[in-house]
Parts: structure tokens; C-alpha cells; sequence
């Protein structure tokens, strides 16, 4: 899961996918960051965090860490939270970009359109909880394309989303 700071949207698309994931019995591993650098090694935001807690989900143990192009190395799947992070995300792997692992989080939900999740960052908690819907329902999108894969294949893993 990847945005611009790594403390609104992405962290509480970590820990929404990952508690999904878990309830789900996938052993996935789910990260998050960002395309700058500006607040790595902080928590997120409190208003992310607070919205997350109020839904049952801990995210304040995490911290900011900066894409990085060995990311394409590490996940099978790396979702944007807006067109631009693709491009910074494209502009930072170089040669490491593989369009085939990336996609936008809200094309889960509304596909091929290509919208953004909006960006809480400047605006007063309402936002945050809009956006923790939107990431809450694509996330659940992603399991349940993932939990159908399974039962077809009788696998017990599949890939690795960041």
C-alpha cells in the first residue's frame, strides 16, 4: 500500500488488510509506504490512527518508511492510493517498475476507472473516516477475489500485496 507520506491513507490500508487477512486465514505479508520522505519513522496520523481504533484496528505501532525500487522485488501486488504515486513510484524503481504488480486500490472497487483515494491530509476527521470506507471496502474486494482464488485452486496462500 503506497501514498505520498506514508501517514494517512497507506497505514490504514496496512491495517485494514492485514486484520482482513488475517480474520481470512491468509498468511500474507502487507506493508506500507510512501513515495517521499518526509515523515519517515513516524507513527501515522492520529487522525488515521483514532479512526482506525474506533473500527477495532491498531496501527499505532506503525512508522513511515520510503518506497523504495526493491520493493518490486519483495511484493507480488503494490496498490496506489493515486495516480501520481504511480508516477513517483515509476520514477523511483527505474528499472526495478513492473506495471504488471501495480494498480490503483479503488480500481478493487470501481474497475478501470482509475480514482484516487482522497487525500485526508489537510482536511478535518470526516475525511479520514470517508477514506477509511473506501480503503475498508476495497480491501475486502481484495480478499474476496483471493478467498475465491483459494477455493477454486484448495491453495492455503496466495500472493503478497504491499
Amino acid at each position: 500500500m503506497v501514498c505520498l507520506g506514508n501517514i494517512c491513507r497507506s497505514p490504514l490500508a496496512e491495517g485494514i488488510l492485514k486484520d482482513k487477512a488475517k480474520k481470512a486465514g491468509l498468511n500474507w505479508q502487507i506493508d506500507s509506504a510512501g513515495t517521499n520522505g518526509y515523515h519517515t519513522g513516524e507513527p501515522p496520523h492520529q487522525l488515521s490512527q483514532k479512526v482506525a481504533k474506533m473500527n477495532g484496528i491498531d496501527i499505532c505501532d506503525q512508522r513511515a518508511r520510503q518506497f523504495v525500487k526493491e520493493d518490486f522485488d519483495h511484493y507480488d501486488k503494490i496498490y496506489a492510493m493515486a495516480d501520481d504515486v504511480i508516477e513517483d513510484m515509476r520514477r523511483i524503481a527505474r528499472s526495478h517498475y513492473d506495471p504488471s504488480k501495480v494498480d490503483l486500490l479503488l480500481n478493487e472497487l470501481y474497475p478501470g476507472k482509475n480514482m484516487p483515494v482522497p487525500d485526508p491530509w489537510y482536511g478535518p476527521e470526516p475525511g479520514y473516516h470517508k477514506v477509511y470506507e473506501l480503503i475498508d471496502r476495497a480491501c475486502e474486494q481484495i480478499i474476496k477475489k483471493a478467498t475465491n482464488v483459494l477455493l477454486t485452486k484448495g491453495q492455503s496462500q496466495v500472493s503478497k500485496p504491499e
